[in-house]
């Protein structure tokens, strides 16, 4: 019998989670909302939502705000929205070339920035790790009076042991086995963890809850930097494979004869035939010129007609096509989404794109696969990683540690 009882008392104390979570998920994702709209939405009747949004404004995650005068008579409605004066989270992007850390508020709202350039300089842990500690603790003591820190997420451009933040690979500066994630929570010293994701992966889950990619259960998200990266989407969670390092699509065999080397020691990846230096090399630009404004610069050249430049984003976009077209027969997207620098080529690139997979994909799979643009830009991976940060709060709204309130 006490058995009995403790059981139903630990499912009764799980759905009241669960619940919790949902709510807080609801607005922090799609903004303010009523209480008979989160009730509709949540499958929940109207006083459960009640108590739910009393507990959450009690711990200072939530507030009721009167709606919009309506013009009808009656009681003044009132909508649900997030506390984004107070709640946030530290967010990290490492890219190969610049280091970007943000302050981002409950309900996805970038409030603060800071950025540098990051030198291609090789295994450089203890200088990435420097500047994002003092980035991380400058926007923590420059937040608002009483605002409360919930969480740490960072985006890295590697292969990311889940559970540690350990990256295990990141081929273009040759990172091996580097404790990224335990040494950043260190420096930071801010009593948090941190927690790391792989790029795309983290800007496939961005994309399919904030962008261009919302309302589709299964998306593809392809991420162009120095390489390619990749997140799929598949009935609405991320596909990471057995040990957390799937999707790696930037390694993906396109051209194994004649393939250009990759980063990884192979030849012929996709990302070695799209990736930033196969572009520039195919418009002729020198090895010096490298990154977004060396990208952008051809992609604006051939919108002004310079024949080589055009020539590069159709040579780049035969073989984009290629993987795309590998990638919609495997799993048949309901979207493809191109961000990062091929935001940048895509639109250039796409009649290439489309040819390949007019081409090669099976009509049931291709008659429903929309190619799309990132709706978040270069800001992608950084909003996955301030999603990572939240991650811990929407599981658990009331039981996910939290720093003290900022005091001036």
């Amino acid at each position: 019998m006490l058995k009995d009882l403790a059981a139903d008392r630990q499912a009764q104390g799980d759905t009241r989670r669960r619940n919790l979570g949902a709510l807080l998920r609801r607005v922090h994702l799609g903004g303010p909302a009523s209480r008979v709209e989160l009730a509709d939405r949540m499958g929940v009747n109207r006083s459960t939502v009640l108590a739910l949004t009393s507990e959450l404004a009690a711990a200072g995650l939530v507030r009721e705000v009167p709606a919009t005068a309506s013009g009808r008579a009656g009681r003044p409605s009132f909508v649900v929205r997030p506390e984004s004066d107070t709640v946030y989270v530290l967010a990290f992007d490492i890219a190969v070339d610049r280091l970007v850390a943000a302050r981002v508020a409950l309900g996805g709202t970038v409030s603060a920035r800071l950025e540098a350039t990051r030198p291609r300089a090789g295994v450089d842990l203890d200088s990435v790790v420097s500047v994002l500690a003092g980035f991380g603790r400058e926007l923590h003591r420059d937040a608002p009076p009483g605002a409360v820190c919930v969480g740490i997420g960072a985006s890295y451009c590697g292969m990311i042991r889940p559970g540690d933040g350990m990256v295990r690979f990141g081929p273009d500066l040759g990172w091996v086995d580097q404790a990224f994630g335990a040494e950043l929570a260190r420096r930071l010293d801010l009593g948090l963890p941190v927690l790391v994701g792989n790029e795309a992966h983290l800007g496939a889950m961005a994309e399919h809850q904030r962008g261009a990619g919302v309302g589709a259960q299964n998306l593809i998200y392809l991420h162009g930097d120095v390489g390619v990266g990749g997140g799929i989407i598949v009935g609405g969670d991320l596909l990471d494979g057995d040990g957390g390092y799937g999707s790696e699509v930037g390694h993906m065999l396109v051209n194994p004869y004649q393939g250009r080397p990759c980063g990884c020691g192979s030849r012929g990846c996709l990302e070695a035939e799209v990736g930033e230096r196969a572009l520039l090399d195919e418009a002729g630009r020198p090895a010096d010129h490298r990154g977004r404004d060396a990208v952008r610069a051809v992609v604006a050249a051939a919108e002004q007609g310079d024949t080589a430049a055009r020539a590069a984003l159709r040579h780049i976009g035969d073989w984009l096509g290629i993987g795309v077209a590998n990638l919609i027969n495997l799993f048949n997207p309901g979207v493809v989404i191109f961000g990062g620098t091929l935001c940048e080529v895509f639109p250039g690139a796409s009649a290439q794109v489309r040819s390949r997979i007019a081409a090669n994909v099976l009509p049931v799979s291709r008659d429903k696969a929309r190619l799309a643009v990132s709706a978040l830009g270069y800001d992608a991976t950084l909003i996955g990683a301030a999603e990572l940060g939240f991650s811990p709060l929407l599981t658990d709204p009331l039981g996910a540690p939290a720093l003290p309130p900022i005091r001036r």
